[in-house]
């Protein structure tokens, strides 16, 4: 029996532009633009709590792509991209309060300074790899969470800072339903970037670094150059991310960028798949909805009779900490590929293909 397929016959692809293009078929397209357009009727109908959690994985979403971009892409690590983060949202509120520059403007400056700071790190880091890499990105971590507790002119200091609502022709997106609408098109912006960016001879440059620097070299890939770019690229997402967060809550303190999330954000991208656009959204959203579901799960056991032990009740309060590390571990060991893979294997299993891309 012939299987359903949305790719028509006789659909040939003359050219390395047509052939890697974002969506497959014209189908895929239209299902992808529907699905948009479904999302902007959200706030019609869903309540606050779910809105918060779209509204969290997009700027997530938007930072973690970044961060694959850096390490699934072109092979760098980097342990310090919660700071980028970070310094992103103090950037934007920083140049909203002392420049009084419109919010809708202080998000992009932010990931442009974000991405200048990213590059400053970077340049040493270029030179090296492996073990190294990783202790330099992660002492780039220190120093910038140094840097936000002892510049209070940008920071706030201790204090933390407060940044303004995002406010387009007089009218704040300071609710969850308005700045959802914000959140939706910065995701759909970076990501639809993102996916134009690794078709283009920069992005194959950034995959032919990470699967062999040696043969790279020798067509003519110039390696610094594209590691300092993937950590400026890297950066710069991770600093619209963290524009897009500051302004969101209101408030910016720096106890919220240590190296915990630094290891959230490598879990979200070991999670969805490592080199995989589409697979850094599904990590995200398991890693936004993982503590939710171990919420529930907990106010579930407090239900029951050894539920209530202290030595249990005592250990609650470490579950959630205690699950992304076990999460890690059981990823490497049994979807070392992660979410995408193991998406792309149901599909061929079932041959599911309206939403193969």
């Amino acid at each position: 029996m012939s299987s359903l397929a949305m790719r028509p016959c006789g659909d040939f692809r003359t050219s390395y532009k047509k052939d890697n293009t974002i969506f497959e078929t014209k189908t895929i397209r239209l299902v992808a633009i529907a699905a948009i357009a479904v999302a902007c009727l959200a706030p019609f109908v869903l309540d606050g709590y779910f809105l918060t959690l779209f509204i969290q994985v997009s700027y997530l979403g938007i930072a973690a792509l970044g961060l694959n971009i850096l390490v699934g892409f072109t092979g760098q690590i980097s342990l310090g991209h919660g700071a980028f983060f970070g310094f992103g949202a103090f950037a934007s509120a920083w140049l909203n309060t002392s420049f009084n520059i419109p919010v809708a403007l202080c998000i992009p400056l932010a990931g442009f300074l974000t991405m200048a700071v990213g590059m400053m790190f970077g340049m040493p880091a270029a030179r090296i790899k492996g073990l190294y890499l990783a202790i330099a990105t992660l002492a780039a971590q220190f120093i910038i969470e140094d840097f936000f507790a002892r510049a209070e002119w940008f920071s706030g200091g201790s204090a933390g800072s407060m940044a303004s609502p995002v406010n387009l022709f007089g009218f704040e997106f300071d609710t969850d339903q308005s700045f959802y609408y914000i959140a939706l098109f910065a995701l759909v912006f970076m990501y639809i970037w993102g996916c134009n960016l690794m078709r283009s001879r920069d992005g194959r440059a950034f995959v032919a670094v990470r699967d062999h620097y040696l043969s790279a070299e020798i067509m003519g890939v110039k390696l610094n150059k594209y590691r300092l770019l993937s950590f400026g690229i890297s950066s710069f997402y991770a600093g619209i991310g963290g524009a897009l967060y500051a302004h969101y809550l209101g408030y910016v303190s720096a106890e919220g960028f240590t190296i915990f999330m630094s290891i959230q954000f490598l879990a979200m991208i070991i999670i969805g798949g490592l080199g995989s656009i589409k697979g850094t959204l599904m990590g995200v959203i398991f890693m936004v909805l993982l503590p939710e579901m171990l919420e529930a799960g907990v106010g579930l056991m407090k239900y029951t009779d050894w539920g209530n032990i202290p030595m249990v009740t005592d250990g609650l309060a470490y579950i959630k900490e205690m699950a992304i590390g076990l999460v890690i571990i059981l990823f490497l060991i049994f979807e070392p590929e992660g979410l995408a893979h193991r998406w792309a294997q149901i599909k061929n299993y079932w041959k599911f293909y309206p939403f193969s891309y």
